[in-house]
């Protein structure tokens, strides 16, 4: 018997187009050689341009998914992504507090790409005081960074991304990874960050299009190069190099925005065969 690939616990909504949530999660999980588990918070009514809809789940339903793995095999690290409500995010905290060894990535889901509204002020409040004192990384994007630091309405527009960066670490989180994808920068500047100041800065090509699922596919692909057991600064570098290169494969299968291919590299070895 071969050894059993590593273990991912993922907690996301379904994305009946494939492209974000737990669809994307699985993707990129067993593209980068984990084996994953899936906890379902949300049911949604979405394609490639925006989110129609969601249904939470029950949150006694979120807490028996996850129990019910946990009980049956260990994980080696746990991926949140969109939560549903205030009692899920209760319930997740709850479960998570119990596996204080298992690194946590949070990829804090405000809302979709178009702009669709999916987190309130109360999960909000809940997500700072919950969930981010138990995360090992958070990784927002420069928006859901600003938004997520801001003490008053006012700030949103002038609080800088180390500030950003500063009040998520103080709210209890380990590390904290900020993405530029929507910075008015010539390049996509992402930067780590720890209590001590910055760890990585890394840039990387603009890429033409819009796609759906790109943090969903960072922040699973970090989760995946943890439980590989790739130190912090090492597993965000490759996630980003992996997403990178699966937004550079990207198709656009509907009217919206382009979805990133996460198993290009099996196309790749396809077109180098044919080419032999």
């Amino acid at each position: 018997m071969s050894q059993p690939p590593p273990k991912v616990l993922t907690f996301a909504a379904s994305d009946p187009s494939g492209g974000a949530g737990i669809q994307a999660d699985i993707l990129t999980l067993a593209s980068m050689g984990c084996h994953p588990l899936t906890v379902i918070t949300a049911i949604t009514v979405q394609d490639t341009v925006g989110v129609e809809n969601i249904l939470p789940l029950d949150a006694e339903w979120v807490t028996d998914q996850a129990r019910i793995v946990l009980e049956d095999m260990p994980v080696d690290a746990f991926k949140i992504g969109l939560l549903g409500s205030v009692e899920i995010i209760v319930a997740i905290a709850e479960v998570i507090a119990d596996y204080p060894g298992i690194p946590v990535v949070l990829d804090p889901i405000l809302t979709s790409g178009r702009g669709d509204v999916l987190t309130n002020e109360q999960m909000i409040r809940a997500l700072c005081d919950l969930l981010i004192p138990q995360t090992t990384i958070i990784t927002p994007n420069s928006l859901e960074a600003r938004r997520l630091a801001l003490d008053h309405e006012d700030e949103l527009e002038t609080i800088g991304l180390k500030p950003s960066a500063d009040r998520l670490l103080d709210m209890g989180c380990e590390y904290a990874l900020i993405t530029g994808t929507h910075e008015n920068t010539a390049k996509v500047i992402n930067t780590l960050y720890d209590s001590k100041g910055t760890i990585r800065s890394d840039e990387w090509q603009r890429l033409p299009g819009s796609y759906h699922g790109s943090g969903c596919t960072l922040s699973s692909a970090i989760a995946a190069s943890l439980a590989h057991g790739l130190p912090i600064a090492e597993s965000v570098y490759e996630a980003q190099d992996y997403t990178w290169h699966a937004l550079k494969s990207g198709f656009r299968p509907g009217m919206g925005q382009y979805l990133p291919d996460r198993f290009f590299w099996a196309s790749d070895e396809n077109e180098s065969e044919e080419k032999t």
